[in-house]
Order: structure tokens, then C-alpha cells, then sequence
């Protein structure tokens, strides 16, 4: 069976994207999905998404991570796969759709998407790091410098320890620039190295900033290794409301794999 894919990026977090609307991938073979997601011997990416019809809504997203297991939200991915719809011809400029935290409100303009991601209810403020969730669990802690850090070293040595463990979290290594300009390092779960950039990263590290007070803004920009996203909120008298996502999603090229 040939399998015609497409290959979107986001700030450099790329995807294999898959128009499944007829339901014919087989969303069990996580072997199959991550050889897909192989760089060496598959197409190569962060991440397969799935983009399927929806009852009522423009469409359903579905996820998985470069080690083939479904996963939880993808806030770079679902931009792209905003993008993607559009493309395909089955929403304008905006978009609503399902994914595994539930509903997504999505605008496009060119090549930026606008993402609005769930309300965050719960900040935890720790000794030496703050952890949030942003539909995917993520731990956020300042460094000093970020250039010569070794992300993937430190990074799966917090995924995997107290008091995550089995279940893991991304990691992200923060260096404020400016009151509103934070770089970021994200150690990604699933895929257990460092990635270009994290959609749900950067929104754990906006909130996490304004948390502790190292900014007043309530739109933050965050360069990551891949380019530069935005983020903007409101605060709420739990947590943080209003959530945007927004940066360039584009489409890479096209192919066929047997």
C-alpha cells in the first residue's frame, strides 16, 4: 500500500501529515509510525499527525509521537495541521477541532496560525523549577545560559526522575533576554531528545515566567532553536485564560512511501 504524506514544520518542530478522512491508517502499528517518523530510514520527523473527519466540528486531530504512541497535545502540530486543513481545502481562516485535550479554536493568516490552547487552572511554583500543563505536561526551569547546555543529558535525567517517572515530562530550559523575551531548550518526552521548538513548551514557559514574576507582559516572545513564537493570556482568578499560540506553519513538500 502506497501512503501519500506531507511534511509540515513548525519553528522547525516537523511533522509527517497524514489526510485520514477515509479512515484507512492503521493507528495501532506503532512500529509502523515510528519507522515512519525515522530520519534515517523513514521520512523522518518529531511527530505523525492524523487529520480525520468530525461530527460537528471542521475536523479531529490525532497525534502520535516519533516513538509511534498516541500522545497528548501538540500545540506546534496543531497549528500545522491548521494549515494543513486549509490547504486541503476544508476551512477558509479559522477552524475549530477536536484533539486529545479537547477543543481548538485556530486562525490563519499566510503562513501564521493563531492557536488557542486550553485553560491552565494550576500553576505549581517549586523550589527550583515551576510545573504547569499546557495539554502536555511540562517542567520549566531558569538557566543562566542556554548555549552551551546539554539538553539531552539534563534534560531526560529530570524526565525520568522524581517525581515523574514513568509517566515523564518535557523539560524546558528558559534564559530571559528582556521583560517580554525569553529563549527556550525543550527536552520532548516521546521523542527523548531535544526538539527545534514545542508548541506547548513555550506556552508552559510564558506562564511559568509571569508566575514568578519575571515579566508583567501578557504577550511574551520566545525564541527557540527553530524561530520565534508568541504567546499571549490572561490572567485568571485561577490560573491563566485566553491562550495563543501563534508562529509560522508551513508546508514542506509532498511524497509517497510505500
Amino acid at each position: 500500500m502506497t501512503i501519500t504524506f506531507y511534511k509540515y514544520q513548525g519553528t522547525g518542530n516537523d511533522f509527517v501529515m497524514i489526510d485520514n478522512r477515509q479512515q484507512f491508517f492503521n493507528k495501532n502499528d506503532t512500529k509502523y509510525i515510528a519507522f515512519l517518523c525515522d530520519r534515517r530510514f523513514g521520512i523522518g520527523a518529531d511527530g505523525l499527525i492524523l487529520l480525520e473527519e468530525h461530527d460537528s466540528l471542521d475536523f479531529k486531530m490525532v497525534y502520535f509521537n516519533a516513538d509511534g504512541n498516541e500522545s497528548s497535545m501538540c500545540g506546534n502540530g496543531g497549528r500545522c495541521i491548521t494549515a494543513f486543513a486549509k490547504y486541503l481545502g476544508i476551512i477558509a481562516n479559522s477552524a475549530t477541532f477536536e484533539a486529545i485535550d479537547g477543543l481548538h479554536e485556530a486562525t490563519i493568516s499566510n503562513d501564521i496560525v493563531s492557536l488557542k490552547m486550553q485553560d491552565v487552572l494550576t500553576v505549581e511554583n517549586h523550589k527550583s523549577h515551576v510545573f504547569l500543563d499546557t495539554g502536555s505536561p511540562h517542567h520549566v526551569q531558569l538557566e543562566t545560559q542556554l548555549e552551551a547546555l546539554d539538553v539531552k543529558t539534563k534534560g531526560r535525567a529530570i524526565r525520568y526522575g522524581s517525581p515523574y517517572n514513568e509517566s515523564g515530562s518535557n523539560v524546558n530550559f528558559v534564559c530571559k533576554n528582556s521583560n517580554h523575551n525569553f529563549s527556550v531548550r525543550t527536552y520532548e518526552r516521546g521523542v527523548e531528545d531535544e526538539t527545534l521548538s514545542c508548541g506547548t513548551g513555550v506556552t508552559a514557559v510564558a506562564l511559568a515566567m509571569h508566575t514568578l514574576g519575571e515579566t508583567k507582559s501578557n504577550t511574551i516572545e520566545l525564541q527557540t532553536e527553530g524561530g520565534l513564537l508568541k504567546v499571549s493570556f490572561e490572567k485568571a482568578d485561577k490560573g491563566y485564560k485566553n491562550i495563543w499560540l501563534v508562529g509560522a506553519a508551513t508546508q514542506v513538500f509532498k511524497g509517497e512511501i510505500s
